[in-house]
């Protein structure tokens, strides 16, 4: 399940509502609201572009280090565990794999390759490489 910021704008117009009872006064925090979760989103989208062109494979590789630890998972649990299962049943002695949480692992990939479409639409307007 994912939480953008409509979702966070939603949970907070269910708090103004509570305490704030004129409709103008509503209008005004929600739309502080917005800006300020707004703002806080393109300061961490800005801190994610200098992190990504850092020099130390440390700071700027830690989203291919996990977007290749998900490629790994997802060959293990697709291929190579299946094959050992496979072989090692041949020998008469199968071996116990561990299980995995396929829905975080999911979760997890469909952000990094920006499955909301992002992507796409940062690479149509020639944003990235």
């Amino acid at each position: 399940m994912t939480f953008g910021i409509g979702d966070a704008v939603a949970a907070g117009l269910k708090v103004i509502d509570k305490f704030i009872p004129d409709p103008a006064e509503k209008i005004k925090a929600e739309q502080a609201l917005r800006d300020d979760l707004l703002a806080w989103d393109k300061t961490q989208t800005d801190i994610n572009m200098e992190e990504a062109k850092h020099s130390s494979l440390f700071v700027a590789g830690w989203r291919p280090a996990i977007g290749w630890t998900c490629a790994f998972a997802f060959a293990f649990i697709y291929v190579a565990g299946p094959l050992i299962t496979w072989a090692s049943t041949l020998f008469g002695r199968p071996v116990p794999l561990p299980n995995f949480n396929i829905d975080a692992l999911v979760s997890l990939t469909m952000a990094l390759l920006g499955m909301a479409g992002l992507r796409s639409w940062e690479k149509s307007k020639g944003l990235t490489k």
